[in-house]
This record gives C-alpha cells, structure tokens and sequence, in this order.
C-alpha cells in the first residue's frame, strides 16, 4: 500500500473568478466564503488528507475563523464535505511545534489540545511535543548532557513522551485517534521513543524533527525505529517531501507523510517553480510595479522611472499573452521580458553572465511551454498565466499545479510519467 499524503493547511485559497488581464477580483468575493481551496479546483483531490495546525489556526485564522472551525467542525470548515472525493478524507490535528520551538515549552496544555481536536472533529490528534533540531548521535553517551544543547535535547525527549503518556490517557473514548510523537536526536534516541510509545498503547506514531535532517540520517533513523515497530504500528512523517525515497520510508513502516514544500516552491524556489513529471521549470517573473515592494522602493528612491517600469510590465504580459495565442515570436517575446527584468532585477546586476544565465531558462520555459501539455485543471483553465511568478491568485494557483504534479507522480510511482501531449503551436 501507498504512502498517503496529507496537506498542511495554511489557508492557501484563492479567488475562483479572478480576472486575469484587468488584475481584479470578483466584486462579491469573500475570501472564506467564496475563495477556493485547492481540492476544490481538481477532478480529485491533489492529496489525501489535510492537516492543521494549533498554531496555524492561532496566527492566521481570524477570531471568526476560529469560531466557525470549532461550530461546523474541521470537515466542514474546509469544504471536504462538499467537494469530489473529499467526503471521506481524514483530517491530522497537530499543535505545530515548529512554531514555538523556541520557547521553553508548549504554549498548550494537553486539556486544550485534546479539547480543540475533539470539538473540532479531526479524524487524528497528534500528542503534544517539543521538537529537537539537531541530529548528534554522539549525544547518544550520558555523559554528553554536560553540553547544554544536549541536556535540552534529553529535556524535549523527556518531556514529550511524558505529555504523550496523559494525552492517550485524555483522549480514551474520543472521536478523534490518538497519535503519539517521536523525537529524538539520533537513530537511537528514536528508536527508544517510538519502543516507548508503543508501551503507552499507541498504534500510529508521528516521526518530528526530521525536516532539516539529510536524507541519509532520515533513511538511519527509520531503520532504527523500524527495529522494534509492533505489527500494528504504522508512522507519520512530519514535514517530509521525498518523493524519491517513498517507497523506501513505505519499507521500514511509514504509512503517511505531509509537506507543503510543492506548494512553497511555486513562489519560493529560485529556478524549480513550476513542476512537470519530466522535468521543472522557472516561472516567468513580471512583478507589480504599484505592489512589489523592492521595485516601489527602488522608484521612490529614483533609480527606476515609474513611467518606464509600468511600460515595460504592462508590455511584458501582451507580449506573454500574444506569445501564448502563437501570435508572437519567441525572440521577440523574450526579449520584451529581458527588458523588464533587466530594469527590475537589481540581483543580476546588470552582470552579462547572469543575464545570460536569466535570459536560457526563460528560453527554455517559453520554448517548451509546459502548461499547454500538462493535464491538471488549473492548467486547462488560465493556460499561461500559470507560468507567471506574479501576485498571489497565479502564484498559489501554480502551487495547487505543483501539488498535483506531486499527487500524480506518487499515484503513478511505478507505472512510469505519463506522456505529454504536443504543443499548441508545433
């Protein structure tokens, strides 16, 4: 059986009905009511379940939000209840302990947190727990508790599996699964958190701090875990993304995972924005003049013309747009966007060999023009406004692209990439 793959929620939606070429959104939007989630913009879901955050819901729901989660539980807040293939799909509750990793405990008791996953309904709760960032198996021999960074490694370990001990007493005859936390800074130290949670009763164990971990560590630490993993027990990995080693992790025991690294990627990676399952590709950066806030700082401070800047944005997306209908040549396309960027860009700094650099991955997005092959409904909607690393509705609707790119690659691990259709303009 497949690893299941589950979407942290971080209130990525976005507006259904915005117009691309006037840059507005739908007079009538409100932006829990009307905005959509991922899920809802695919035939089927991108993803196999979702999970959500104590401290998301903290720091980026409104106190409305708040209170519509715990009224209609999570199901129904996030519209699984409604949308295709979603009816069934399980929900994680965690307390995000990356968020307050660096206070001395959580900043929830286990009475709270069992208390906001029963009344919210989730289909799992994570336990509470404090996250080790550090992988030093050397501190593996007591004697290493001398180093302070090791005697708060001992501390977080302690401390969780003791907190994880009341919650599964807590949550006995709740609606929602009790799931326990592994911590730990070495194949060892995990080893014996997962051997001990086992003993609490618990059957389904998340794996933490394993996201800034190498591979090759991730790889040391399942095998250690898996080492002593009852028949029944089956492990969640907490913020992994590596889809080359899934059926590695599937080996010693993982049965789930959960990432937003595709998501994040569509706006935070320099080059890997757009993702196919052949290759990936830059995205096309043609930034707001009235709302990037560098390009605003660099025209107040007059080194930009304003005039020139919105000539050259403005330019850019018509020669994108004519490009795209194959109405327009490559050259002169990429060259209408080299312009711009040259003017914006103060990375390249006007260097030949960046710009050169900038100018061959363009090149090579434009000359294959992978939104036009690729299968996913976001794609088949706005076509090439996908490509632009522009604003949030494109760049979050390129995300939901890359999650299902993601989706469709883990779906179809074995069988091969599916194979693209020709260009509008071959």
């Amino acid at each position: 059986m497949r690893m299941k793959f589950y979407l942290p929620d971080a209130q990525d939606l976005v507006d259904p009905a915005f117009d691309f070429v006037r840059e507005e959104r739908a007079n009538d939007r409100m932006r829990q009511r009307t905005d959509a989630y991922a899920h809802e913009l695919f035939d089927r879901p991108p993803y196999d379940g979702m999970l959500v955050s104590k401290g998301i819901v903290k720091s980026r729901y409104t106190l409305a939000q708040q209170q519509r989660l715990l009224r209609l539980g999570v199901h129904k807040f996030l519209r699984l209840d409604e949308s295709i293939g979603t009816k069934d799909m399980k929900v994680i509750g965690d307390c995000g302990a990356f968020s307050y990793r660096e206070e001395p405990e959580p900043p929830y008791t286990v009475t709270e947190v069992v208390e906001f996953y029963e009344q919210a309904a989730f289909t799992y709760g994570i336990s509470v727990d404090h996250v080790i960032l550090a992988f030093r198996p050397e501190w593996d021999d007591t004697a290493a508790k001398s180093d302070p960074a090791a005697a708060e490694a001992y501390r977080r370990r302690e401390l969780t599996l003791s907190l994880a001990a009341e919650f599964i007493k807590q949550s006995a005859g709740c609606q929602f699964s009790p799931m326990g936390v592994a911590q730990g800074w070495s194949p060892a130290s995990y080893t014996d958190s997962v051997r001990q949670l086992q003993k609490m009763g618990y059957t389904y164990i998340a794996i933490g701090g394993l996201v800034p971990l190498k591979t090759p560590d991730v790889m040391q630490v399942l095998e250690g875990v898996a080492t002593v993993r009852q028949a029944g027990t089956k492990f969640h990995l907490l913020g992994i993304t590596r889809l080359e080693r899934i059926f590695d992790f599937a080996r010693y025991g993982a049965a789930s995972f959960d990432s937003t690294a595709p998501l994040l990627q569509a706006f935070k990676s320099e080059k890997d924005n757009y993702q196919t399952e052949t290759g990936n590709f830059i995205a096309l950066r043609i930034p707001q003049v009235d709302a990037n806030a560098k390009l605003k700082a660099r025209i107040l401070a007059g080194e930009i013309s304003q005039a020139t800047a919105i000539k050259l944005e403005r330019a850019s997306l018509v020669a994108l747009r004519e490009y795209a209908d194959c109405n327009a040549s490559l050259e002169a396309t990429l060259q209408q966007l080299m312009d711009y960027t040259v003017l914006y860009d103060e990375t390249l700094d006007g260097a030949p060999a960046k710009v050169a650099a900038r100018t061959e991955q363009y090149r090579h997005t434009l000359t294959v023009r992978p939104w036009e092959t690729c299968p996913c409904s976001i794609c088949k909607k706005i076509g090439h406004e996908v490509i632009i690393f522009r604003g949030a509705e494109r760049n979050r609707r390129r995300g939901f692209h890359n999650l299902d790119t993601f989706f469709r690659r883990l779906l179809a691990t074995d069988s091969g990439p599916s194979q693209p259709t020709p260009s509008l303009c071959a």
